[in-house]
């Protein structure tokens, strides 16, 4: 796979190894010394290599180039479409990314069910309640758990309470078909990384008259709702990866259904989080009962298999995944829960390897004693 051959990489969802097509086009890309602001030359060359990204980028989600508002991440992206509105009219599911939780009304959220999907009795119940929220955010796909989540049909009661609705899509790009008509949103979030193109490129594809307020002010850049140089090289990448051809989710999924099934016969008491419901094909999270995720996300390093204990953006912070809290999770498995992601890139000894890994660290991880 790509990268050090010697480490197993299962972490895509917190950022996949660069694509050919994006390294050759930020390679192409920083060659042009223009600013794409200038009106000179190579000004115009820079301008036109970013709107030939805008382009691809809103061509992916079935929107039109002027929806596109490049930013630099799914976090920046996140805050701009809640900007401007107080944190009380943003209503937001438990199971967000943190960058939208820190944007809504804290304590007041879209709770999910067992299977890891937002209960949406509740959002109509929630909805009914005043104050009517402003907007209501609700993402594509879980980071963690990789769930699919309903999103249509809680934009359909969002729309219908005259809210207007955000999705955090940055899990799905590419590992899902989708555009911003079928999902019935207002806006949603991309990030390049996760998805094979550079960190440090975003979009927020966003309808007209939809933001408040500029996050960054100073320059009439994107329409002037992001002030800032344009990282025309990055934007490139990220433009290059929305053009190719998206990985073949059935392949995904069968390297997943491999893992899980193989993961399960080595080690019985392995858990596989919300196995049921409908998820990412390239995603899966297993638990074993009474482990420190954290020490089991150690081990399989040691064993040159790369994964996550949830979020890689929390990874640095110790507590329970509050997508596993929200899910009613029993904290014995919650606490022992590890997220694996790929990609096309992983071969079946990659699985393998994985699989003979996660037999070491079962056994090296022994049970935590009961409080």
């Amino acid at each position: 796979m790509a990268g050090d051959r010697s480490c197993a990489y299962f972490d895509y969802n917190a950022s996949a190894p660069l694509l050919d097509v994006a390294r050759d086009a930020m390679v192409e890309a920083m060659g042009c010394t223009g600013n794409a602001s200038s009106v000179h030359g190579r000004g115009r060359a820079a301008r036109r290599l970013l709107e030939d990204a805008r382009a691809a980028v809103a061509q992916s989600v079935g929107a039109a180039p002027q929806d596109v508002v490049f930013t630099s991440g799914a976090t920046e992206a996140n805050a701009l479409a809640c900007a401007g509105r107080p944190a009380c009219r943003v209503l937001a599911s438990a199971i967000e990314h943190d960058s939208v939780r820190a944007m809504a009304a804290p304590g007041r959220c879209i709770p999910v069910c067992h299977d890891g999907t937002i209960d949406l009795v509740r959002l109509r119940a929630l909805l009914e309640e005043d104050p009517c929220p402003e907007l209501v955010a609700v993402m594509l796909a879980n980071n963690e758990t990789g769930v699919i989540q309903p999103v249509a049909a809680a934009a359909a009661l969002a729309r219908s309470a005259g809210a207007l609705v955000h999705c955090d899509a940055v899990q799905g790009w590419r590992r899902m078909p989708f555009t911003l008509d079928s999902l019935g949103v207002d806006s949603l979030s991309l990030s390049a990384h996760k998805a094979g193109g550079p960190k440090g490129a975003g979009a927020l594809i966003v309808r007209d008259g939809v933001l408040r307020e500029a996050l960054l002010r100073g320059g009439g850049q994107e329409r002037g709702w992001r002030a800032g140089t344009e990282n025309v090289a990055a934007l490139a990448g990220f433009g290059a990866v929305a053009a190719s051809h998206p990985p073949a989710s059935t392949a995904l999924r069968g390297t997943r259904d491999v893992l899980e099934d193989a993961a399960c016969r080595a080690v019985p008491e392995t858990h596989v989080i919300a196995r049921q419901s409908d998820r990412l094909p390239n995603t899966t999270m297993l638990a074993l009962p009474g482990r420190d995720a954290e020490a089991l996300v150690i081990r399989l390093d040691l064993e040159g298999i790369a994964v996550s204990a949830g979020s890689a953006c929390s990874s640095g912070k110790v507590g329970p995944s509050h997508v596993l809290a929200a899910m009613n999770l029993a904290p014995e498995l919650a606490s022992g829960a590890i997220r694996v992601s790929f990609g096309p890139e992983v071969t079946r000894s990659d699985v393998d390897a994985f699989v003979s890994a996660w037999c070491e660290a079962a056994a090296a991880c022994g049970r935590r004693p009961r409080r």
